[in-house]
């Protein structure tokens, strides 16, 4: 089994329901939902929506006050055109515009947006990283040093 992976990634919030709302309004269906969880399966791995004074004490820290914006979540699109629906869904839904999608410097078209408690998402279209019908992602790799 490679080490090189991630198979969940939980992001602590602080209305459960609010959260779950707000995925569900992307077209997000859970695939578990218990007491205090939902949890979404992905392509390979799975995305937790957790209380986050929960997810503290779970950590064995229940006095950290757990922040936000340190790290993106991404989602990449076959074109701009992807990227302009899902911007406007995720708008609808309730998210924070914090850069609306535009050409960006590295030859993409991107933009970023929060979700109620201040996860940062990326909406991005790379022409160098293509995706397969399933939006699955697989990075070329480096042309080898000369």
């Amino acid at each position: 089994m490679t080490p090189q992976r991630v198979t969940l990634i939980t992001l602590g919030v602080d209305d459960l329901d609010r959260a779950r709302a707000f995925y569900e309004a992307l077209g997000w269906r859970p695939a578990e939902a218990e007491a205090g969880i939902v949890v979404f399966q992905l392509h390979g791995m799975a995305l937790g929506l957790f209380g986050r004074a929960a997810l503290a004490a779970d950590q064995g820290r229940p006095e950290a006050e757990l922040g936000t914006g340190a790290m993106t979540l991404a989602q990449n699109f076959p074109n701009r055109a992807g990227v302009d629906l899902a911007w406007e869904a995720a708008l609808s839904a309730g998210a924070q515009p914090l850069k609306s999608p535009r050409e960006v410097f590295w030859g993409g078209y991107s933009g970023y947006f929060t979700d109620p408690d201040g996860h940062v998402w990326e909406l991005a279209h790379n022409p160098f990283w293509p995706l397969d019908a399933e939006g699955r992602l697989t990075v070329p790799p480096s042309p080898p040093a000369s």
